[in-house]
């Protein structure tokens, strides 16, 4: 190697390793300043204000790396409860078990697959934006009772397993995929706090968008079996893996009701084609998804190519495989409402698009075709379900 390439090389180390370290500090400062201007939500008291957000710790609940595990709740109108799904990315092999998130890797481009725990820097990505926004200005959704199922597991919120791995540092490490039982004591909350609303929401984005068709059916039959009106909405949760029933069955250790439906690389529209099997028109259906998502592309290209990064070719792939996606849930049942976007955010999406709208800022500021996702999703619940955004699917392949 000449000396040129040499200190090339030497050169971009320096640099991930900067960009490592500046994203770390940059993560801890945010998460100081939560702790120590009193930004953290409370705790759920006896006596809970209205549309105010609240921490509820559960015992029986665990994160991945083995810390304590909460949800978040929001007292609102008791007839319209919404039951979400957080996001945060998937472990599905020792590998993936060994790179969780953390701002360095982030800032440095580093593989980094799942948040493992659920610090003090987690909380903006659960409350107070998107659809969780307390402004009703902004979000049509403010007044809803809200239980959100935060995710630190890896696993979809479906496994139920303790996972042994080798860290990075080759360390022997244990990742809880305890996603399943944070779910059921999540909804014993949900059940004592909203015991009968009349309206349901069931929504998840990213990793939460594949839950929602894995789990939706439990929620209707154990816990709200006499609401009417259920509105199912899937924001962003394509991910096309051959492996995902090995991954559901032995390492997540999903019960067989939840392994057993998937027969294909598309875990999500196999869980969907499972649920309108069993369901048919209990339900009323909605997707979402930018058209080059950049985030998911790049899991993608990973999962294909060991290759951690989202670029033109991956995320003409990954639009290729959205056409036939949304064809294939439109086959399910023509009523299934569509959101298709194009959104972009400068350096954020890379040349793609975005991943995930519902519980970002633009889930009330950006439009597609003159009509705003927040919009879209509240005429939906109150029974006015259509699509938006299907001709930038009309791509030639």
């Amino acid at each position: 190697m000449s000396i040129k390439n040499r200190l090339n090389k030497h050169n971009f180390k320096r640099g991930v390793v900067f960009a490592s370290k500046v994203g770390d500090f940059v993560e801890n400062s945010i998460g100081k300043a939560m702790e120590d201007e009193s930004r953290k939500a409370p705790d759920l008291p006896k006596n809970p204000e209205k549309l105010t957000w609240y921490r509820v710790p559960l015992e029986k609940g665990l994160s991945g790396d083995g810390s304590e595990y909460y949800i978040y709740v929001k007292l609102g109108d008791p007839d319209k409860l919404c039951i979400f799904f957080s996001g945060g990315g998937v472990a599905y092999n020792e590998y993936t078990a060994a790179r969780p998130v953390t701002g360095g890797k982030v800032a440095a481009h580093m593989p980094n697959y799942y948040w493992n725990n659920l610090r003090p820097f987690t909380q903006i990505m659960n409350i107070n934006v998107g659809i969780t926004d307390l402004n009703p200005d902004r979000n049509p959704f403010a007044g809803y009772s809200f239980v959100v199922i935060t995710y630190a597991t890896g696993d979809f919120h479906v496994g139920n397993n303790d996972y042994e791995y080798t860290s990075e540092e080759g360390n022997n490490e244990i990742l809880h995929f305890h996603g399943y039982v944070n779910f059921l004591e999540s909804m014993k909350v949900a059940k004592e706090l909203f015991p009968n609303p009349k309206t349901l929401l069931i929504a998840g984005n990213s990793a939460g968008a594949f839950a929602v068709p894995a789990l939706a059916g439990e929620i209707v039959d154990n816990y709200y079996p006499k609401t009417k009106n259920v509105t199912l909405f899937s924001d962003s949760g394509q991910l096309f893996y051959k492996h995902w029933r090995k991954t559901a069955k032995s390492i997540w250790k999903t019960k067989e009701s939840i392994y057993k439906p998937i027969h294909s690389e598309n875990i999500t529209l196999d869980w969907y084609k499972s649920l309108y099997e069993q369901y048919g028109n209990r339900f009323k259906y909605l997707y979402s998804s930018s058209i080059y998502d950049y985030l998911l592309s790049a899991y993608y290209n990973d999962i294909i190519r060991k290759k951690y990064a989202t670029d033109q070719d991956v995320q003409k792939e990954f639009y290729v495989q959205l056409q036939g996606f949304v064809k294939e849930l439109k086959a399910l049942t023509p009523e299934f409402g569509m959101f298709i976007d194009d959104w972009k955010i400068p350096i954020i999406t890379m040349g793609g698009t975005v991943h995930t709208s519902v519980r970002e800022p633009h889930f009330a500021f950006f439009t597609q075709d003159g009509i705003g996702m927040s919009k879209w999703l509240m005429d939906a619940v109150e029974g006015r379900v259509y699509d938006v955004g299907m001709d930038l699917l009309k791509k030639k392949k």
